[in-house]
């Protein structure tokens, strides 16, 4: 049998060497942690300190119940736990399989809910085991090119790729939301037979659980326990011009200074990868950006905002490599030459982990970026990427990667978010290739990487992005029109990149960029090459007046925008989000994988194949809709058929809101 015992407002549970410590954190909420260490470890990870909450705590002859508002933990005399709401609701009960009495299953199959099995001399393989809710749908779990919103009946690999990026906290439909606050490399399976989360490497167990009424509470009650995101900048309302890479000064200032004597709208331009010497020196490459200040300055006149590209590698040549690996500021390989990537170099990532390492890199941002005039970072590689994902060789200072991989992403927005806050910045914001759980806090700006230029990648981007907001992920963005090619005189391409910039428009940055055909190539065989062409102008007049048409009306939605993510700042609302966000009292919604509202008036309806000039549209029941193009109005809870030519992206705003356009 368990001890049970009230430690404040804390329940304990000892059973043999494991511990368990179920306490409030947050308005109804809980955290749960269990180890079988002799102390329980005191990382928080991805949680933030909460006040102290009171809690009910009444401990009997069959077990214990620990209340915390409207949640509450009732554990067995064994130490089965079971997560219900106030009204006797269940969320969550652990899945135990043994012949121990006391479970409501007597099973020879010897199955724990908590398993910790033990390496050879290390940690754990934690193994937590839920019994399954087969009728209810989440939405969440970070970014995964999976084309789907609802991660029910998905297996999900926990731990970071190019365009993969794992942040483990789900909303469910039965009114709760789920965080797994471990960094460890591992996976989690949502199906019909089980809920299952396995840490590959690990001293503990650690989630977090609240209940609310509907997802607003709950995404409120998940901004407070792993932190809001800041304010949006102003300058991260408009239009963010890239390509694969601006080779030269001139070439840059060329394309900025084009879009101004159009006069089209820009607030950020990008000097992408290689602008540097060698990786890991942080630094623009004088024979190509001979004047940095200059080009700032002008820049700055023209309102535009410039962005530089960095890298977390170190090459080998680089002037900075040997006094990084002295001072022990680069991530280490368990076996083999140190070396964690090869493209265009052998390199080996700083580690984030470490705090010198993190002042040390700043240190060098600083003197050679942030001290002229540059405020807008691109942290490109922030899984990191590994040349091979064998994520057992790699170590950090914080520990192996298996154990805690899966918190870089997160620690490297550390690093230049809490260097320009010391410099006097308000809202940092630098875009990232990768989250986890908390990034938010540190300003986190997330894209979804290197995709393809296809209609299918298209639409895996869009689900990407729903499934990162309902993170707590607010702030993210993708490469209009793909990453991974792209023919500027090809209709089918054109036609994709068209469909790709209307659904831009909506995303919480409106930002055009990709590796596109027909460029020049690199005249330094040691930097990649450029790509080809991708400004506004490069796919032809009728492309061009599409586009311009929907550059200027990202600046009439401008205040709109702003007071979305006002309240994204304040609440922790996504500025995109699934129908169910809004609707929950509308079960038709919870299907609806192919809409999104982009904040609490504007329903969006991207169109995601080749050729298709009409499909249909739900509107949510309880609202009067109106068409953004017609102006006609349409009473919800009914699917209509929505005509979609080329130029036209259905759009519909609540009657009932205060936002009004016409597209």
């Amino acid at each position: 049998m368990a001890i049970l015992k009230k430690d404040g407002n804390r329940l304990m549970i000892r059973n043999d060497t494991e511990q368990v410590w179920i306490e409030p954190w947050g308005k109804n909420s809980f955290r749960v942690r269990a180890t079988h260490m002799l102390e329980m470890p005191a990382d928080d990870w991805a949680l933030l300190p909460v006040p102290a909450v009171e809690t009910e705590i009444e401990i009997g002859e069959n077990g214990a119940r620990i209340r915390n508002g409207k949640i509450v933990a009732k554990v067995s005399k064994v130490g089965l736990i079971t997560l219900e709401d106030a009204d006797g609701k269940l969320l969550l009960k652990e899945r135990w399989r043994t012949r121990t009495k006391g479970f409501e299953t007597i099973s020879a199959l010897e199955i724990k809910g908590r398993d910790f099995v033990p390496h050879r001399g290390g940690d754990y393989e934690l193994h937590m085991r839920f019994e399954p809710n087969p009728d209810e749908h989440i939405f969440g779990m970070g970014q995964y090119q999976d084309g789907l919103i609802d991660k029910m009946g998905c297996t999900l690999e926990l731990a970071h790729r190019n365009s993969q990026a794992s942040v483990p906290f789900y909303i469910s439909t039965n009114g709760y939301g789920f965080l797994w606050n471990n960094p460890s490399i591992g996976r989690v399976t949502f199906s019909r037979n089980i809920t299952e989360w396995v840490a590959s490497s690990t001293k503990t167990l650690d989630y977090w659980i609240t209940v609310g009424d509907t997802p607003a509470d709950i995404m409120s009650a998940y901004a407070d326990a792993t932190g809001h995101a800041p304010m949006m900048p102003d300058y991260g309302m408009g239009y963010w011009q890239c390509k694969l890479r601006y080779q030269t000064q001139d070439e840059l200032m060329e394309v900025a200074r084009k879009h101004k004597s159009l006069g089209l709208p820009m607030d950020v331009i990008v000097s992408d990868f290689f602008h540097w010497p060698m990786q890991g020196d942080w630094r623009f490459d004088e024979s190509e950006w001979p004047d940095p200040d200059a080009m700032v300055k002008e820049l700055e006149e023209m309102g535009i905002k410039l962005m530089v590209s960095v890298w977390p590698y170190v090459d080998t040549r680089s002037e900075n490599y040997r006094e990084m690996l002295e001072n022990g500021y680069l991530i280490r390989t368990e076996r083999g030459v140190r070396i964690a990537m090869t493209f265009c170099g052998e390199t080996v990532p700083f580690d984030p982990t470490n705090p010198e390492a993190r002042k040390y890199v700043w240190s060098i941002i600083k003197k050679n970026y942030f001290d002229k005039g540059i405020q807008i970072f691109w942290l490109d590689e922030a899984e990191p990427e590994y040349a091979v994902y064998d994520f057992d060789n790699y170590r950090y200072a914080m520990g192996s990667d298996l154990a805690v991989g899966n918190i870089f992403p997160l620690v490297y927005a550390q690093t230049f978010y809490e260097g320009m806050q010391a410099e006097g910045m308000e809202n940092p914001l630098n875009l990232l290739r990768c989250a986890w759980a908390g990034s938010q806090r540190y300003g986190a700006l997330v894209w979804s990487g290197d995709t393809d230029t296809t209609f299918r990648s298209f639409r895996e981007q869009f689900t990407s992005g729903l499934s990162m907001a309902m993170s707590g992920i607010p702030w993210w963005t993708s490469d209009i029109g793909g990453f991974d090619g792209g023919d500027q005189n090809d209709p089918a391409f054109r036609e994709l990149l068209v469909r790709w910039f209307q659904f831009g428009l909506f995303c919480p940055v409106f930002r055009l960029h990709g590796d596109r055909k027909n460029g020049k190539p690199s005249g330094i065989t040691s930097k990649a090459h450029t790509g080809g062409p991708n400004e506004v102008w490069s796919y032809g007049e009728e492309v061009y007046e599409i586009l311009k048409k929907y550059l200027f009306l990202r600046e009439e939605m401008r205040p709109y925008t702003a007071a979305t993510m006002k309240k994204t700042a304040e609440t922790g609302a996504p500025v995109i989000r699934p129908l169910y966000y809004d609707f929950p009292c509308d079960a038709k919604t919870i299907g609806v994988e192919d809409q999104m509202m982009y904040g609490d008036d504007v329903l969006v309806c991207p169109v995601f194949e080749l050729g298709q000039r009409q499909r249909e549209v739900y509107l949510p029941a309880g609202e009067t809709w109106i068409d953004a193009h017609t102006g006609e109005e349409y009473a919800g809870g009914q699917t209509i058929l929505a005509d979609a030519p080329l130029e036209r992206c259905p759009v519909y705003l609540k009657k009932s809101g205060a936002l009004r356009f016409t597209i």
